[in-house]
């Protein structure tokens, strides 16, 4: 019997890609594995059942991410039917590919205020459900689990890059709904890109299980389009979209990227820097330890010294003080931002 139903599975995904139906467009079928399957095997259904004969939503729900072909969407993977992962869409153009592909619903997971009005000129929902690179507190991953759920899809989860906690929020998410395979969750951080440094979140994904419709139905489903965050936090997330703009720059040949001509590299430079100095005067930073003040007060003067450089047009010293900064949060990361929820 076992046999009989790998067969009649392998032939439903072989009938699927073989169709013109798109369960990704239609949230019922990606959620309901008996009906995602073909009429043929719809008339055995009805026996497997009297026989009590499981068949789980994950059996024939699990495959190796799809990498998508999308320009504006950074380190774009199609994780389910249901359930891409990728980078922030930041501008217009991010936005159309979003609506070529479908997504009715974009869940963030990074610190950053969502472009709520390019999604909403595209018909598409927002939803805000920040976690940290230390992991995805339980609360947080039934919450992604009830959105990934319950919302229609194609859904975009999207952190900053796409590479760290996007990845991992579908992985759980898609765990937590029954569209994933529990023994899938790592092999999908490691196919997009996750680093293994990032215990915390492989820790999450190892975690990750499915929830029962009882667990799914307690979960609040408020999903707000902009959600509170720590103020350090929004300005990290800041400062990061800031610092890898001008890693664009510095690849351009410190000019303007082809794609980002609204980019002047000093002007860049100097929002930098005075975001440093912001930061450096808030409260939650004059309580931190003494070796994060002093990594962010030396990352503050590299900025300056970035500033000065392409103000003076001296792209070596420019790329001298970028590769500081670099080095900086590195080491700030490690130190302070990627422990693990379960060692803190």
């Amino acid at each position: 019997m076992k046999i009989m139903i790998r067969t009649m599975i392998k032939s439903t995904r072989k009938s699927r890609s073989m169709t013109n139906a798109n369960p990704a467009l239609n949230p019922h079928l990606a959620l309901n594995p008996i009906h995602n399957l073909t009429p043929s095997l719809n008339l055995t259904l009805p026996l497997l059942l009297a026989l009590g004969i499981a068949i789980s939503a994950t059996t024939a729900l699990a495959a190796p991410p799809e990498k998508l072909s999308a320009p504006h969407l950074p380190n774009a993977y199609r994780i389910h039917e249901k359930v891409i992962s990728g980078g922030q869409p930041d501008g217009e153009p991010a936005f159309r590919e979003l609506a070529a592909l479908g997504v009715k619903t974009i869940i963030s997971v990074d610190g950053a205020r969502p472009q709520l009005e390019l999604a909403k000129k595209y018909g598409i929902r927002y939803v805000h459900l920040p976690h940290g690179y230390d992991g995805i507190p339980a609360n947080r991953a039934n919450e992604l689990a009830k959105a990934v759920h319950d919302l229609p899809g194609p859904i975009y989860i999207h952190c900053h890059q796409g590479k760290h906690r996007g990845p991992t929020a579908a992985a759980v998410a898609c765990i937590g709904a029954g569209l994933l395979d529990p023994a899938f969750a790592e092999s999908v951080l490691k196919t997009t890109g996750t680093g293994t440094n990032y215990h915390g979140l492989y820790q999450s994904a190892r975690a990750a299980r499915p929830l029962s419709p009882a667990e799914l139905n307690s979960v609040k489903d408020e999903f707000p389009e902009t959600a509170a965050v720590p103020p350090l936090a929004e300005a990290m997330s800041a400062m990061e979209h800031k610092h890898d703009q001008l890693k664009q720059i510095a690849a351009a040949n410190w000019q303007a990227p082809a794609d980002h001509p609204d980019l002047d590299p000093a002007h860049e430079a100097l929002l930098f820097r005075e975001e440093f100095e912001e930061l450096l005067r808030t409260p939650d930073v004059q309580k931190r330890q003494p070796e994060f003040r002093r990594l962010l007060t030396e990352s503050h003067r590299a900025a300056k010294d970035l500033e000065t450089a392409l103000q003076s047009k001296m792209p070596s010293t420019a790329t001298t003080g970028l590769d500081r900064i670099t080095k900086n949060c590195t080491a700030c990361h490690q130190q302070f931002r990627d422990i693990p929820l379960s060692e803190k």
